[in-house]
């Protein structure tokens, strides 16, 4: 039987399991199985505990429940409510004023929380009853936080990054450093179009109110302060190799217990909630990863990864024709799959394709981040959309409408590291230079 023929049953097989609601990691595992079993001479059992074995014993690994727990217990606190509040006096001067506390929010919001959806729901739980009771303009309120709640997977430290560098044998440090440009850029393309529209219809922005001393402006921040410089500190210290990832990550742990402590968060009860909470959703993706694993030993055996990248190469395609396609694939995913499932679903076959098109695996990162964020906000499965309708007691479709101008930002934002690949490259390169 040709590679090819293999190839398609075993999508085939794994998109049936998928429709038919089997979780994810035990469909991957299946069709692995199936694999192995029946289209090499090797045997899948002892494949599979090497596998599951493998890809859960790795100490870079130990990063993700550690990132995770930390946002779990920042997402406990009263931070969101004390980021509004921060915020505020800061931004009034801008057109559309208030509006832009919702980019600025999940900005910062997403980069301790790591979570598109996470983040959305939080900034939006008090942002929009505030903006809404000023008079602000409800679509764009909406549009803002559907779009901006994904900067926590694109600005580091980020769980979805970490999955990417472990499944594609990268350095987390460099995907990490690799997203600030993009996500400042699209914090800054999300800022400019709600400029651009409050400059455009002036009458749908709410009088600018009594402005605040300077001193008043810092005390009502100071609360933003622990919060912010916890994040630099969790990069810097990887830069400057004092730390590894997991062990920044146990530093950013040790600081979010400081802060919710200091704020007055931290309770048995909390505690205990976030444990729990960063637990569960830790089992779920390293669950997820064994799974993949298993399926890439199968895909290695059936000689799939090495059979396409053969064929990408015969082809020579031109390298935005290739990465057209796959775009196109990854939104197709996006639709149905949340990221993480994305990334380990596709890694195994898309990245010898990569390697042997001469694409930066950093880079790429960044690419596939920004479609995963793209997917958050376009229908009918966009996870963002079904926790602001949640919130807002509107339909789906009416916030996917508002959400439309920051999803063209993100594909400004795709198109710009596209064609300007040194935008995701150039930091990580600088600040971590290559062995001679």
């Amino acid at each position: 039987m040709s590679v090819l023929t293999v190839a398609m049953v075993l999508l085939a097989l794994l998109l049936v399991l998928l429709a038919g609601g089997v979780w994810i990691a035990i469909a991957l595992a299946a069709v692995g199985w199936f694999g192995l079993q029946f289209f090499t001479s090797t045997p899948p059992d002892v494949n599979l505990f090497q596998s599951f074995w493998g890809s859960s014993a790795s100490w870079t690994l130990a990063a993700l429940p550690m990132f995770i727990w930390m946002g779990e217990i920042l997402y406990r606190t009263k931070l969101s409510e004390e980021m509004f509040e921060g915020l505020a006096p800061w931004l009034t001067w801008l057109p559309g004023r208030l509006m832009h506390v919702n980019i600025i929010g999940c900005s910062i919001f997403g980069t301790v929380s790591g979570s598109s959806a996470a983040t959305c729901a939080t900034i939006a739980k008090v942002a929009l009853p505030e903006l809404t009771r000023r008079g602000y303009d409800e679509k764009v309120c909406l549009g803002s936080l559907c779009g901006a709640g994904t900067l926590g997977i694109l600005l580091p430290p980020s769980i979805i990054m970490v999955v990417y560098a472990v499944a594609a044998e990268v350095s987390i440090l460099k995907v990490f450093i690799a997203g600030v440009i993009p996500g400042v850029i699209l914090t800054l393309l999300f800022s400019g179009y709600i400029v651009v529209w409050a400059l455009l219809n002036p009458d749908k922005t709410p009088k600018e109110e009594m402005r605040l001393p300077f001193v008043e402006k810092l005390y009502r921040s100071r609360h933003l302060i622990p919060c912010v410089l916890l994040i630099v500190f969790i990069v810097w210290v990887m830069v400057v190799g004092w730390a590894t990832a997991t062990e920044a990550a146990a530093f950013g742990v040790l600081g979010a217990l400081g802060i919710a402590w200091w704020a007055g968060g931290l309770s048995k009860q909390a505690f205990g909630q976030s444990l729990m909470g960063a637990t569960r959703l830790s089992c779920m993706i390293l669950f997820i990863l064994a799974g993949a694993s298993f399926l890439s030993s199968c895909m290695a055996f059936t000689g799939i990864p090495k059979a396409l990248a053969a064929w990408v190469a015969a082809l020579e395609p031109n390298r935005y024709m290739l990465i057209a396609i796959l775009a196109g694939i990854y939104i197709l995913l996006g639709t149905a799959l949340d990221g993480v499932s994305m990334i380990v679903l596709t890694t195994s076959i898309v990245i010898p394709m990569i390697e042997k098109a001469g694409i930066d695996l950093v880079w790429f990162c960044i690419f596939i981040v920004l479609l995963v964020e793209i997917a958050e906000v376009t229908p009918p499965l966009g996870f963002n959309l079904f926790v602001l309708q949640t919130m807002s007691g509107r339909d789906s479709n009416y916030v996917a409408l508002a959400s439309v101008p920051f999803f063209f930002m993100m594909v400004l934002a795709l198109a710009m590291i596209t064609l300007w690949p040194e935008l995701a490259t150039w930091l990580p390169d600088v600040l971590i230079p290559k062995p001679k």
